[in-house]
């Protein structure tokens, strides 16, 4: 489970004339993840596409261009068999598609110059001239520009250039008919205007009015938008007839060339080839049945190797399977020039070793209800096959990290259902699996909201739950959000302490179990002194040595008459030693924590400078209770703004749900005091207005919880904890296959 699924080095020999055969079976077994020859074998050469391949390709590329075209979606197609004429078929829906395309691209074509010439003439509808008026003169200059009115009037005014003009406006818009002077080069108004911030638009060349101009390109514009829509139409025929034929073709194709092409990942020779791969360990025999009923003892199908689980290298510890083939531990002993020749030595005689040197593919292998969260490993880097996948831990903290920070009945119940949804209701793989993260989360988040009895920050769940149905006097637990409850607020930032800790200690302990595989004596100094600082230093703080200096919840959180009574109040002055010559008392936690940070000086003396990480990386994980504050309080205002709210005697908050602000001073007296009269008690338009703000309010919170909770939550995951074992960037298992959703066998 905390494993990727085991898998197995497989080696394919045989002669030329049966590659063909071996290759059409491999790939309708979807099964073997080919591994790439790299061409470093004497006598072997990497194969070449079987005949057929690049008009395959060709094909291919039309095919899936018309899918393009026409929209097609895999899912508008039924299995179903190809005619032995559909090359022909091809052309024609070929030659008709381009057509229509073709022709629908030349209307858009003119359709957007229409545009651009409707565009052109608005400004001139503006000035309200007749466009033949404004061109044709041979005596004086006319330009139309938009701009500042006043600025372009006194930049033509000031130039020597012109000798008289008049301007013509419409808003921005200006028509500037100007007499140069008689020594005047062409364009003196554009001279004129240099220094000017204005936008010059060219007359149209029409003799006809802006409207009419106008009136005729929309009418225009409308023919060749109807002449689309029937194109649209012809392709939507098209695409209703052919749907099915084209997406089987393309499945084809896409069948034939991944066939034709995989003889380049193959160490050949004039007469033989050989083909390697990975394949999951389980399927090994029907590997192994297939082939032979297929080709019979035309090849040769070896395991070569079982790879094992190491962190550090699978090929370092691998399980050789094959009668004479070296160990790990011969293979070892031997020099890399060694190793390489007796490699392509057994190559050519064809004797059996591990020839290819690519690592194993992973196969996350996690339970049904672990599977979402695979995405979320991923999102860092796939797992290695040689380490241990997170996927599980992540399972097993992030719902419970995000559903903490939050912790309200009403947002877990919403977090499920959107969640359901997407997982059951989108066909993307990735956002199903986001769907399933949801669920989990919003589940815990529900679990934490009964806990803390809070239904859209409201605390009706501890009032029936907790206090009517189970008369349960311990629970709900208070978020610290009122005066009389302050105590709650620092506790939930020692309760974040202590997940830290558990969390991280989890994260160390596994890479111990990773660091077993180099012996138990590296285990203990790489990972075991990090497991000593740890638990050593945070003992310490939470001991009474130095009790006067550190802060006081740290002893009172859990004391009896502490926000969580179960009677510490802290660790005691374990093993005190007096330091000779120093006025210091060393206590077991300190002394654990110096022998760890020896081992760790020993082991990795680079490392040692991090040493105070198992300080500060605890301390990260008090954003989880800032957060469940953060979130409380942002419910809590919401609320207030729309309910209002009274404090009692004891400093204890209460929305005014069912009561009216007058109800405080009847019951309490002179004890207690309105915080706030509510929206919904100040009369119709507030309470409409106060129902928008407590909807509205609540979607934000809402959503604000997962760019918060959820990031915060995956920052933990990802920083802290992946960072003490994991390190990712295993390849994906991608066998060499199709599977066949279009077409049936031919």
């Amino acid at each position: 489970m905390l494993r990727p699924e085991r898998m197995s080095k497989v080696s394919v020999t045989g002669s030329r004339g049966v590659m063909p055969t071996v290759i059409e079976t491999i790939h309708g077994l979807n099964l073997v993840h080919l591994s790439d020859y790299d061409g470093s074998w004497e006598g072997f050469d990497n194969g070449n596409p079987i005949a057929g391949a690049d008009q395959a390709s060709e094909k291919l590329v039309t095919v899936r261009a018309l899918q393009s075209t026409l929209e097609l979606s895999t899912d508008e197609a039924e299995p179903g068999s190809i005619d032995e004429e559909w090359e022909a078929r091809l052309e024609e829906i070929r030659t008709r598609v381009n057509e229509l395309d073709d022709r629908r691209g030349e209307i858009t074509n003119e359709l957007r110059q229409i545009d651009e010439k409707i565009n052109r003439v608005a400004p001139f509808a503006e000035l309200g001239i007749d466009l033949d008026l404004l061109s044709g003169y041979e005596t004086v200059d006319v330009v139309v520009v938009e701009g500042d009115v006043d600025a372009i009037e006194d930049a033509v005014a000031a130039t020597d250039e012109i000798r008289a003009f008049e301007t013509f406006t419409g808003g921005d818009v200006v028509a500037i008919v100007a007499a140069p002077t008689e020594d005047t080069d062409e364009a003196p108004i554009d001279d004129a205007l240099v220094g000017v911030d204005v936008t010059r638009h060219e007359v149209p060349e029409t003799e006809q009015s802006p409207d009419a101009y106008v009136a005729e390109l929309e009418d225009e514009k409308q023919s060749l938008e109807s002449r689309r829509d029937e194109i649209d139409a012809e392709l939507e025929e098209i695409k209703q007839a052919e749907a099915d034929f084209l997406l089987r073709v393309e499945e084809r194709l896409t069948i034939e060339v991944q066939q034709a092409e995989a003889p380049l990942q193959f160490a050949t020779t004039d007469r033989a080839f050989i083909a390697e791969g990975w394949i999951p360990t389980d399927d090994y025999d029907r590997l192994v049945a297939t082939l032979n009923d297929a080709v019979g003892d035309s090849v040769e199908i070896e395991e070569l190797e079982r790879a094992d689980y190491d962190r550090h290298g699978a090929h370092a510890h691998t399980e050789d399977v094959q009668e004479g083939a070296p160990s790990a531990a011969d293979e070892e002993d031997e020099s890399p020039a060694e190793a390489d020749d007796q490699q392509q030595k057994a190559v050519t005689d064809g004797g059996s070793t591990v020839t290819m040197g690519d690592e194993p593919p992973t196969i996350q292998n996690n339970p049904g209800p672990a599977k979402p969260f695979e995405l979320l490993v991923q999102a860092v880097n796939r797992p290695k096959y040689s380490e241990l996948d997170p996927t599980v831990f992540l399972f097993l903290t992030f719902p419970a990290f995000f559903g903490f920070m939050i912790g309200d009945a009403g947002y877990g119940i919403i977090y499920m259902a959107l969640g359901g949804y997407m997982a059951t209701q989108v066909d993307s793989e990735a956002i199903s699996s986001l769907g399933g993260v949801a669920v989990w989360a919003g589940l815990f988040t529900t679990i934490f909201g009964f806990i803390y009895g809070e239904i859209f920050g409201l605390h009706i769940l501890g009032e029936v739950v907790w206090h009517d149905m189970l008369n349960v006097e311990l629970l709900p637990l208070n978020k610290g959000l009122e005066p009389a409850a302050a105590d709650f607020a620092l506790g939930w930032m020692v309760i974040s302490v202590l997940a830290g800790i558990l969390h991280l200690n989890i994260g160390y302990i596994l890479d111990f179990y990773e660091n077993l595989s180099h012996g138990f004596k590296d285990a203990l100094f790489h990972s075991g002194s990090w497991i000593l600082m740890l638990n050593g230093i945070w003992v310490w703080i939470f001991s009474t040595q130095g009790e006067s200096a550190k802060p006081n919840f740290l002893f009172t959180t859990f004391a009896s008459d502490g926000p969580f009574p179960i009677g510490f109040t802290g660790f005691p002055e374990w093993g005190l030693v007096t330091i000779p010559g120093l006025d210091f008392l060393l206590t077991a936690p300190l002394l654990a924590f110096l022998i760890g940070l020896v081992m760790l000086i020993v082991s990795e003396p680079v490392e040692a400078v991090e040493a105070l990480d198992v300080v500060v990386n605890v301390f990260s994980y008090t954003r989880m209770g800032a957060v469940l504050l953060a979130k409380a309080g942002m419910a809590f205002v919401v609320n207030l703004l729309f309910f209002g709210a009274y404090e009692d005697p004891n400093g204890e908050f209460h929305f005014l749900r069912t009561h009216e602000p007058s109800y405080v001073a009847e019951h309490y007296g002179e004890g207690a005091e309105v915080v706030f009269n509510g929206l919904m008690h100040s009369g119709t338009a507030a309470l409409l207005g106060g129902l928008v703000i407590l909807v509205l309010g609540h979607v934000v919170v809402l959503a604000l919880g997962v760019t918060s909770a959820g990031l915060q939550a995956v920052r933990l995951e990802y920083v802290e904890f992946f960072n003490k074992f994991y390190e990712g960037g295993g390849e994906n298992y991608e066998p060499f296959g199709t599977d066949r959703n279009h077409t049936e066998d031919y």
